[in-house]
């Protein structure tokens, strides 16, 4: 009985602050002679802060065109935008950057929708060792990552040399499909110099070491840390797994303030693979500040990591700016 009266104090405090908030509009477009989207859009600076919401004014309001507006097809944003123009009965030729700010918006919003459709399709794309393109894919990765180092056949023990656990790497895509391929050879390939370098540090974590945390200690303790035994990883198989941490903060929404200040309009697929390559460069050092004691506290490390990336995703100011060879393509607006 508790419950119940405990869910119906919830069902009736939400419609109840629903109302007030219909109300509150109201009274605001009579005060102002604007509607929320006018609102919005006029007093917000462009970024994460006023797609955020654009997208939360359009999804709650009461209008079904309004509602629908935030899943319509690109080529249809043109069409929805002098839809909604006409629906609140403001003159485009006297708010002619209205229109335009909505359109940013919309190319934003629906844009980060279809971006988790195209991760999702390759994420759930199994690793077929029958496809060429697969295969080919594959052994681009280790021609970017061990350029002065011929593979001796398809089917061998050096993989394990760049992180994967067994002499086939198709069985490490299971998890995330080729989605995790797609972002090794993305980070191999446009920003070979710090991936071969993580990857070098991440089979001899001494010398990383030494250099990131030489500043940290006493001579004293110095000499005695440089006894201790660093502790590696593997480089393919935490890729992976940073793969997985990123398609959970596109899905889950959190890397849409990432998204919204950096991607002047539809953020694509390469803009999460940059992302990507981001979170693997900063989760290397931070595995080096963390300096864990064995590899069975990864995930306590993976963890604190995705909670420090969350924490700096509520910034709705936040982008997440690296400084190297794969970033070049991002525009900060």
């Amino acid at each position: 009985m508790k419950h119940f009266l405990r869910m119906l104090i919830q069902v009736c405090l939400y419609f109840y602050c629903k109302f007030l908030w219909r109300c509150l509009k109201f009274v605001m477009r009579k005060l102002t002679g604007k509607c929320e989207l006018q609102r919005i859009c006029y007093n917000t600076k462009p970024g994460a802060s006023r797609t955020m919401k654009i997208e939360t004014s359009l999804r709650d309001s009461k209008s079904k065109l309004l509602q629908t507006s935030v899943s319509v097809h690109p080529d249809a944003i043109e069409k929805t935008i002098e839809d909604i123009m006409e629906l609140k009965k403001i003159n485009p030729d006297i708010n002619p950057q209205l229109g335009i700010s909505l359109q940013a918006c919309l190319l934003q919003i629906v844009g980060y929708r279809n971006l988790i459709a195209d991760v999702e399709k390759l994420r759930r794309e199994p690793y077929d060792s029958d496809n060429p393109q697969h295969e080919e894919m594959l052994l681009k990765l280790w021609k970017f990552l061990k350029p002065n180092t011929p593979l001796e056949s398809r089917i061998s023990k050096q993989w394990c040399e760049i992180g994967f656990q067994g002499d086939d790497p198709k069985t490490d895509f299971r998890g995330m499909g080729l989605l995790g391929l797609y972002n090794l050879q993305y980070f191999a390939e446009k920003d070979a110099t710090a991936a071969q370098q993580v990857l070098s540090d991440s089979l001899h974590p001494k010398c990383s070491l030494d250099m990131s945390l030489l500043s940290k200690f006493s001579k004293a303790e110095w000499e005695k840390k440089r006894m201790d035994k660093a502790i590696g990883y593997s480089f393919a198989i935490v890729g992976i797994n940073i793969t997985d941490l990123a398609y959970n903060l596109l899905v889950s929404g959190a890397l849409k303030t990432h998204f919204y200040n950096i991607a002047p309009e539809a953020p694509t697929l390469s803009h999460f693979q940059q992302t990507f390559c981001y979170l693997m460069h900063e989760f290397h050092k931070f595995w080096i500040e963390e300096d864990p004691m064995d590899i069975m506290e990864f995930n306590r490390v993976r963890e604190k990591f995705r909670k420090r990336i969350i924490k700096q995703l509520q910034n709705p100011e936040m982008a997440l700016c690296p400084h190297f060879a794969a970033s070049e393509g991002l525009v900060n607006m």
